[in-house]
C-alpha cells in the first residue's frame, strides 16, 4: 500500500513541481538588495522534482536580452552559487546593477532561506503522502467490511464504485466478469454520466457482439489499458462508433487476476479535460481491483455457502417429509393389523351371524367408506345369492335372486375383485356382460368371499358420491377383510376346523403384532439414530475420523480467524507446522494397516499433549499432521517447540507386539503479511517439510525466500512442461546397441530428450522428478512412443527399444492403446521391446503379469533395465517373462575401480544367472575398451556406452 501512496504523491509532485518553492522567496531576497537586482532560485529534489523562480520574472537567468539590452547588461554583475543540501541540488542567482556584489550575510541568510523552505515543501509533501495513505488504507477497509456485510452483489459494487470515487476520478465506472474458457463478459455494475446502456448482470456477452472492444481487448491482453479511446481504437484498426457509447477523452481498464487468470476487469473513463489519468492512477486502480475481486470473492463463496446450507435444509426437510410418511404408512398398517385381528376375533366371539355380519361391518368401517355395504352369499343349492347383510342409502334391504348377469355374480364366475367407476360399469353393461340392480352407483368394489378355495360369496362397498372413489389399496383392504370372513364362515360349517384355524390365526397375529412392535421401535431409533448421524456427520465433516483431531477443513477455517486478527493488529504471530512421519509406510508394510493406525493415534495424542489451548493440531491424511502454533516470540518460540515435539516423537512406543521408534520431518512456515489465505501457509510448510525429509529424516526446516524461489521455479518448468507437450518438443535420441562378439548393431535404445524453447536441449534429470510429481510424465512418454513407432513403421533392421513409467502398468488400457498406435502406424510389434525397472515389478505383481503377458503373446518382448539397483529379487526372473537383463552403469564402471573384484564377482554372477534362464545381457555405460573387454571375457551378450556410440537422433544414426 505504501508503494502505492508514494506513486500518487510523486504523481502530484510531477504535476506541481514549480508551485512546491513559493515565488515569494525569491521576491523577498531580491527585496533586501539594491535597485535593478534579479534573484533566481532552482532546484533539484528527489520527492520535489525540479523547479525555478526568479524575481522579477526571468529573474537572473531570464531569455536573452534584445540588442540595445546587451548593451546596458554589459555592466551588470552576475553571481552564482550552487551547493548540495540534505539529498537536494540548490542554485541561487544574483544580477546586479553595478559592480558591489552582495555582502556574506546577505548569502548566509539567502542559502538558509532557499534551504529552509526546500525542507518545508519536502514535509508538505510527505504529510501529504501520509495522508493519501491513511485514504487508501481506509478505502481498502471499507472495502473488506463490505466484503462481509449482508448486501447484494449489486449494492456492494455500488459502494464500492463510491469508495473508489473517493480515491480517484471515477464517475464513469463499469465492473465486469470474465470467463477465459467461453471467451464472455458480465456487466456486473454499470455507471456512466452519458451512456445510456442499461447492465444486465445476468446476461452474457460474446466477442463477437461487442467487435473490437477496449474491454475485450483489455482482457485478451491480460495488461492494463489507458488513453483516449480515439487513440486506443486507433491501435485495434478501428474508429469511434457512436452506437457504442459516447467517446472518452481518457479511458483507463486495469484486469483482475485470479491464480494468474484474468477473471475480469474494472474500467474508469472520463469526458472531461480536466480529468486525466496518469501512471499512479493505473496503479492505485490495479491495486484496488485486486482487493474488490478478493471481496466479490469472499462474498461469492459466502453465497454459495448459504446456497449449500439452503440446499441442506431442503434435503433434510425432504427426508423429514419421506420420515413422516413412513410413520404414516406403519400406523396404516397397524390399524390395518388391528382390523384383521378384531374381524379373527369376533369370528369367535358373535353370538349369531347377523352380529357378526354387523360387527364386521362396523370394522370395515373404520379402514374405508363404507356408508353402502352388502354380504351376499351363494345359496346352499349354488344356483343362486342370498344378501345376509346389507346396509345401503338407496337400497335398505335385498331380496335373494337366483344367478343373473349381475356385478355380484360377475365376480362370483370370474373369482376375482373387481373395482368398477361409473364409466367401467356403463361399458360392461353396454357390452352385455352386466346389468345393474337397483340405484346407479358412482364406484363399485367387490370381493370374492373364499372357503376352501371355493366362492362363498362376495363383499361390496359402493358410493352414490362424486366425491367418494375408492382406490386399488382399498380393493386390497377388502381383500385382507373378505379373507377373515371367508374363514369366520367357514367356521360355522365346520366348528371343529375353525377352532384349530382360529388358534393358528391367534398365533400369526401375535406375531405379526410382535414384528409390527418391534418395527416401531426400529423406526423409532432409526429416527433417533439419523438425528445422532446427523450430529456425528457434523462433527465428522471437520474431524479426522481415525484420530479425532480437526481435519484440514477445521485447520483453514482457523487460519482463516489467525491471519484475520493478524491483519488487524489484534493477536500475537502464529506459524504452521506440518509434519510428516519418517517411514511411515514401513510400518503398514511390514505390520499391517491396523498397526499403522495405532501409531498415529499415539503419535496424535503426544503432539496434544505438548500444545496450549489455544493451538490447534490436525490431521490433513496419511501420516501427515499440521500444527496452528501461536508463537509469542516469533521464530524461535517455533523452533523450541519443533525440537521438544520431534524429541518427544522419538520415545518409543509398543505395537501389535513390538516396540517401535517413530521420528518426523517437520516444516515450518512463520506468518507474514503475503499470505492472502491459509491454504498457503500450509502449502509453504509442506515445501519446507520436503527439504528437511531431503536433508535427512528427523529434522525441521523454516520455509525462506530460497524456497519460495524454488516452487516457484518448479511451477515455471510444469508450465513449460505442459506447454511443450502442446508443442511436441519432446524428441527421442536413438543409442546404438551392438553384439560385443563382433561388433554387429543389433538395436537401439530410444532416449528422451527436452527441445526447451530456452533453455535447449534438456536430459530427462532436468525434469523427470517434476514431470512424475505432476502426473505429466505419462503424456510424454506417449508423444515418445509414438515418434518411435512411426520410426518402426519406416522399415529396417534391429529392434528399438523404449523406457516404460511403472505409472503405466497402472492403467488399465495400456497394452491396448500402445497397440492401437502399433496397428495404426502398420508397424512391426516384434522390432519393439519396452524396458521396465523393479520398481514396476514391485507395484502390482498380478497386474503387471497379465500385462507383461498380453504384450509377449503379441511379439512385444520386456527388458529389465538398471539391473542390480533395485532388490534384484530372484523371483522375479523366474515369474516374469523377461527376456533381456541390462545390467547398471554403475557396475559397469567399478569393473576396474578400486572394489574390482567384488563388483567383477557381482557381474560374473549376475551373468551366470541369466545363462542359466536362458536370459539375454547387455552392459549399460561401457566407456573404455578395458570394460568391453572384460565384459565380453564375462560371457556378456551385448554393450551400450558411449564407447559404441552416443545418442543421436535417428536421421544421423544408421539403423541396423
Amino acid at each position: 500500500m505504501s508503494d502505492v501512496s508514494s506513486q500518487m504523491v510523486t504523481s502530484s509532485v510531477q504535476r506541481d513541481g514549480d508551485a512546491v518553492i513559493p515565488a515569494a522567496v525569491a521576491t523577498a531576497l531580491c527585496a533586501q538588495l539594491p535597485a535593478g537586482a534579479a534573484v533566481a532560485l532552482a532546484w533539484s529534489d528527489p520527492v520535489l522534482g525540479e523547479g525555478r523562480h526568479g524575481h522579477p520574472e526571468g529573474g537572473a537567468a531570464g531569455p536573452g536580452p534584445t540588442a540595445p539590452q546587451q548593451q546596458a547588461a554589459s555592466a551588470r554583475l552576475a553571481l552564482q552559487q550552487c551547493w548540495h543540501h540534505g539529498g537536494s541540488e540548490l542554485t541561487l542567482d544574483v544580477s546586479l546593477a553595478g559592480d558591489t556584489p552582495p555582502p556574506d550575510s546577505w548569502w548566509t541568510a539567502a542559502r538558509c532561506l532557499f534551504q529552509s523552505t526546500v525542507l518545508l515543501a519536502r514535509q508538505r509533501r510527505e504529510i501529504a503522502s501520509l495522508e493519501d495513505s491513511k485514504r487508501l488504507q481506509q478505502a481498502l477497509y471499507e472495502i473488506a467490511d463490505l466484503a462481509g456485510a449482508d448486501l447484494e452483489m449489486a449494492e456492494m459494487l455500488r459502494h464500492f464504485h463510491r469508495v473508489l470515487n473517493s480515491l480517484m476520478y471515477a464517475q464513469n465506472c463499469f465492473i465486469v466478469e470474465y470467463d477465459d474458457v467461453r471467451h464472455r463478459v458480465r456487466f456486473l455494475y454499470f455507471a456512466d454520466q452519458k451512456d445510456d446502456f442499461v447492465a444486465d448482470p445476468d446476461r452474457s456477452y460474446e466477442e463477437h457482439e461487442m467487435p473490437r472492444s477496449l474491454t475485450f481487448a483489455l482482457l485478451r491482453h491480460g495488461e492494463p489499458l489507458s488513453g483516449p479511446s480515439r487513440e486506443l481504437l486507433a491501435i485495434l484498426d478501428d474508429e469511434h462508433d457512436p452506437e457504442r457509447g459516447p467517446e472518452s477523452l481518457d479511458w483507463l481498464g486495469v484486469p483482475m487476476l485470479r491464480d494468474g487468470r484474468v477473471c475480469g476487469a474494472i474500467v474508469v473513463q472520463s469526458y472531461e479535460h480536466r480529468a486525466r489519468y496518469g501512471e499512479a492512477d493505473r496503479t492505485l486502480l490495479g491495486y484496488v481491483a485486486q482487493h474488490i475481486l478478493t471481496a466479490m470473492d469472499r462474498r461469492q463463496a459466502q453465497v454459495q455457502l448459504e446456497r449449500q446450507v439452503e440446499r441442506r435444509t431442503v434435503e433434510l426437510q425432504r427426508a423429514n417429509r419421506n420420515l413422516q410418511e413412513e410413520v404414516v404408512e406403519r400406523r396404516r398398517a397397524e390399524k390395518l393389523q388391528m382390523a384383521l385381528f378384531n374381524i379373527a376375533e369376533l369370528a369367535m366371539s358373535a353370538e349369531s351371524l347377523s352380529q357378526y355380519y354387523g360387527q364386521v361391518h362396523g370394522v370395515v368401517g373404520t379402514l374405508l367408506d363404507a356408508r353402502n355395504f352388502y354380504i351376499a352369499l351363494v345359496n346352499e343349492k349354488g344356483d343362486g345369492l342370498e344378501f345376509v347383510y346389507s346396509v345401503d342409502e338407496y337400497n335398505p334391504s335385498r331380496a335373494p335372486r337366483p344367478f343373473s348377469d349381475g356385478l355380484t355374480e360377475f365376480i362370483v364366475r370370474n373369482r376375482q375383485p373387481l373395482l368398477a367407476t361409473r364409466e367401467r360399469i356403463d361399458a360392461l353393461r353396454e357390452s352385455g356382460v352386466v346389468r345393474e340392480f337397483g340405484a346407479r352407483s358412482n364406484c363399485w368394489l367387490g370381493v370374492p368371499l373364499l372357503s376352501d378355495d371355493d366362492v362363498v360369496g362376495v363383499i361390496v362397498v359402493q358410493s352414490y358420491s362424486p366425491e367418494v372413489v375408492f382406490t386399488v389399496h382399498d380393493q386390497r383392504l377388502l381383500t385382507f377383510v373378505a379373507q377373515n370372513i371367508g374363514n369366520g364362515l367357514a367356521r360355522q360349517r365346520d366348528q371343529e376346523r375353525l377352532r384349530n384355524a382360529h388358534a393358528d390365526l391367534e398365533r400369526r397375529v401375535d406375531e405379526r403384532t410382535r414384528e409390527l412392535a418391534d418395527v416401531n421401535d426400529k423406526l423409532l431409533g432409526q429416527i433417533g439414530e439419523r438425528l445422532r448421524a446427523e450430529q456425528r456427520l457434523t462433527h465428522q465433516a471437520m474431524h479426522d475420523a481415525l484420530t479425532g483431531l480437526p481435519n484440514r477443513l477445521h485447520l483453514l477455517d482457523r487460519l482463516e480467524d489467525a491471519i484475520a486478527r493478524a491483519r488487524a493488529s489484534e493477536g500475537q504471530g502464529f506459524a504452521v507446522l506440518f509434519l510428516d512421519l519418517d517411514r511411515f509406510k514401513l510400518v503398514n508394510d511390514s505390520i499391517g494397516h491396523a498397526a499403522g493406525d495405532q501409531m498415529l493415534v499415539e503419535v496424535a495424542k503426544r503432539i496434544v499433549s505438548m500444545i496450549s489451548a489455544q493451538d490447534v493440531v490436525a490431521r490433513l491424511g496419511g501420516d501427515e499432521f499440521a500444527i496452528l502454533l501461536q508463537c509469542g516470540d516469533g521464530l524461535a518460540s517455533a523452533l523450541e517447540f519443533s525440537q521438544r515435539m520431534l524429541v518427544a516423537l522419538e520415545e518409543s512406543m509398543w505395537v501389535k507386539g513390538r516396540e517401535l521408534f517413530p521420528s518426523g520431518s517437520l516444516g515450518i512456515a512463520m506468518w507474514n503479511p503475503r499470505y492472502r489465505n491459509g491454504e498457503e501457509l500450509v502449502r509453504d510448510a509442506d515445501a519446507a517439510m520436503y527439504r528437511a525429509k531431503a536433508q535427512g529424516n528427523d529434522r525441521c526446516a523454516v520455509f525462506d525466500e530460497a524456497m519460495r524461489e524454488q516452487a516457484l521455479r518448479s511451477l515455471d518448468l510444469e508450465a513449460d512442461l505442459r506447454r511443450a507437450i502442446i508443442n511436441r518438443d519432446f524428441m527421442p535420441f536413438y543409442q546404438p546397441i551392438v553384439r560385443l562378439s563382433d561388433g554387429e548393431l543389433v538395436g537401439h535404445e530410444a532416449l528422451l530428450r527436452w527441445q526447451h524453447e530456452r533453455r535447449g536441449l534438456l536430459l530427462p534429470s532436468a525434469f523427470l522428478d517434476l514431470g512424475e510429481e505432476s502426473g505429466l510424465i505419462e503424456q510424454v512418454d506417449w508423444l515418445l512412443y509414438e515418434q518411435v513407432i512411426t520410426q518402426l513403421a519406416r522399415g529396417g533392421r534391429g529392434y528399438l527399444s523404449v523406457n516404460v513409467s511403472p505409472r503405466h502398468f497402472r492403467s488399465a488400457d495400456f497394452s491396448t492403446r500402445l497397440f492401437g498406435l502399433i496397428e495404426a502406424a502398420g508397424a512391426d510389434p516384434h522390432r519393439l521391446r519396452l524396458e521396465i525397472t523393479e520398481v514396476a515389478l514391485l507395484d502390482d505383481g498380478p497386474r503387471t503379469l497379465r500385462i507383461l503377458q498380453t504384450l509377449r503373446e503379441r511379439g512385444v518382448l520386456v527388458q529389465l533395465d538398471d539391473f542390480g539397483t533395485g532388490f534384484s529379487a530372484l523371483s522375479y526372473l523366474h515369474r516374469f517373462p523377461i527376456s533381456t537383463l541390462k545390467i547398471d552403469q554403475s557396475f559397469i564402471a567399478g569393473l576396474h575401480g578400486q572394489d574390482m573384484q567384488s563388483t567383477h564377482a557381482l557381474v560374473q554372477g549376475v551373468l551366470s544367472l541369466a545363462r542359466t534362464l536362458g536370459i539375454e545381457t547387455v552392459g549399460e555405460g561401457i566407456e573404455t575398451q578395458a570394460q568391453h573387454d572384460t565384459l565380453l571375457q564375462l560371457g556378456c551378450d551385448y554393450g551400450q556406452g558411449y564407447l559404441l556410440g552416443r545418442p543421436a537422433p535417428m536421421a544421423t544414426t544408421a539403423t541396423a
